[in-house]
């Protein structure tokens, strides 16, 4: 367990941004930085706004670190085509984001843990690598015991967020197909992502 883990909304208070749409954020209350010096407003600097940028997108697939995040980026930057929208097709390919979208968890946060404890099957076979990159035409499903968890029936049910298209989800089973990588446009952030800025800041 990570401290992010411990103290997941501070990043929300410390971007000034509600990452993750949830009602329970602390800036819903305190729309100003946490600190002594919190309420003070400053003009960002081009950095400052790439480093945001950054931040914004690293901190809402939860616990990747700064050094699996340049990874992520390295390999984007590989790949032909678009190197923004490579990053967000690989941070989306995460089996934990995967889990995320399929809406039976709440968190990203309780996503990478319910992969990482075995709940979690790609294909028939179980899987418990957080990092574990789906491909096109995957089939993720919860393992048999873990279908009728609570957290997972408390999530299936909430209103919060809905399923995106490049998902099909059966609820029922517990099942979702993963149909294809997605572009920035086709995913459902609560807040604007600029992968662009993110790879500004890497080329710097």
């Amino acid at each position: 367990m990570t401290k992010r883990l411990q103290s997941k909304y501070k990043i929300n208070r410390r971007l000034q941004e509600n990452l993750w749409g949830r009602a329970k954020s602390p800036i819903n209350k305190r729309e100003y930085r946490p600190g002594q010096h919190g309420q003070k407003r400053t003009k960002p600097t081009d950095f400052g706004i790439q480093l945001y940028a950054k931040q914004r997108l690293k901190g809402y697939y939860g616990n990747i670190t700064e050094r699996q995040f340049r990874k992520i980026y390295d390999e984007a930057s590989r790949r032909r085509g678009d190197t923004s929208e490579n990053l967000i097709g690989l941070l989306e390919r995460r089996l934990d984001a995967v889990v995320y979208r399929m809406k039976v968890v709440p968190t990203v946060f309780a996503a990478r843990q319910f992969v990482n404890h075995g709940h979690v099957k790609v294909n028939g076979k179980r899987v418990n690598i957080s990092s574990y990159s789906v491909k096109e035409g995957d089939v993720i499903e919860l393992a048999e015991k873990s279908k009728q968890l609570a957290i997972v029936i408390a999530a299936l049910d909430s209103k919060e967020r809905d399923t995106p298209d490049y998902i099909e989800m059966d609820e029922a089973a517990r099942k979702a197909t993963f149909k294809r990588v997605p572009q920035l446009t086709d995913v459902p952030y609560p807040v604007k992502m600029e992968p662009n800025m993110v790879v500004e800041f890497y080329s710097r």
